[in-house]
């Protein structure tokens, strides 16, 4: 139970781009708390200053949040409530403050999350990838060995892969996805999410990196990337098996006879289905 008389650490999701899309719950939150911790003060005030709230601002940030953790959690201590926000989103996605939130705990300090705007989740919704499973990378690393070994540690990853870069590497990164995961791939690019030139483009990662080599304006603004996950591993067949699937696939539609021939061999049907479309594609 939390402690008694303690105050509340906020967690509060600001826009990613349009104003409005600023809860009126967490605008009432940010108007009452005592202090608000942002992640840039100077990136957060014009956000307050637009909804007329003038709650005293702390910055919160991964150079001082080790030091300014302490002074927060003495505050909420004693009782005062405090928000915490990032620059833009969902703080803690990709954002400073876990090291705040962590401590709230340790503390037995209430934490009450404010849902709202957050890239990854907005990104997902508009894709049109699976997203009943999927991985979070965050950003990927900067450097071309480094950023080659942690997608090639994925290349059979059966679900969606979704990751946020910077604009000035968008297109070493497209160089990197088509090496890795060849340039079949099926993919989104989101940009500039809520904002004017808010762009969903899907396609091979082949057709998305020609769309970004167009024009030099297509690599501006922050980007959300999702690469749909690798297919079904092909089951390796034994002669008779292969036979059974081969009857089936000349006479019936792929998707029945895959269903047939998994009835038969005991071999799953989404493996037998993606084999059978194989040698369609190739014969």
């Amino acid at each position: 139970m939390p402690i008694a008389q303690t105050g509340c650490l906020y967690v509060v999701a600001t826009p990613i781009g349009n104003l409005q899309d600023l809860s009126p719950r967490a605008q009432q939150v940010l108007q009452q708390v005592s202090l608000i911790a942002a992640e840039d003060t100077r990136h957060s005030r014009p956000l307050l200053a637009h909804f007329a709230i003038h709650t005293p601002l702390q910055a919160l940030h991964e150079h001082n949040e080790q030091s300014v953790t302490q002074q927060l959690l003495q505050q909420l201590l004693k009782g005062e409530d405090i928000a915490l926000i990032s620059d833009a989103g969902t703080p803690l996605i990709s954002d400073p403050g876990a090291r705040l939130v962590s401590a709230a705990h340790a503390a037995q300090i209430r934490v009450s999350p404010l849902p709202g705007p957050n890239a990854l989740i907005a990104a997902l919704s508009a894709a049109g990838l699976p997203a009943d499973q999927f991985m979070f990378l965050g950003f990927l690393p900067a450097k071309h060995q480094a950023r080659v070994q942690a997608l090639q540690a994925l290349s059979d990853a059966q679900y969606t892969l979704v990751f946020y870069e910077a604009p000035h590497r968008i297109l070493d990164c497209f160089a990197d996805l088509c090496e890795v995961f060849g340039t079949q791939r099926e993919a989104v690019l989101v940009k500039e999410l809520s904002k004017i030139y808010e762009t969903v483009k899907r396609g091979t990662l082949a057709e998305l990196q020609a769309w970004l080599l167009e024009a030099a304006e297509r690599c501006k603004g922050e980007f959300v990337v999702l690469l749909a996950g690798a297919p079904p591993a092909l089951h390796q067949l034994d002669a008779q098996a292969e036979r059974v699937l081969r009857v089936l696939a000349a006479a019936l539609p792929l998707k029945q006879a895959a269903q047939l021939a998994s009835q038969i061999t005991g071999i799953a049907k989404n493996a037998l289905y993606a084999q059978a479309l194989t040698w369609q594609q190739t014969e």
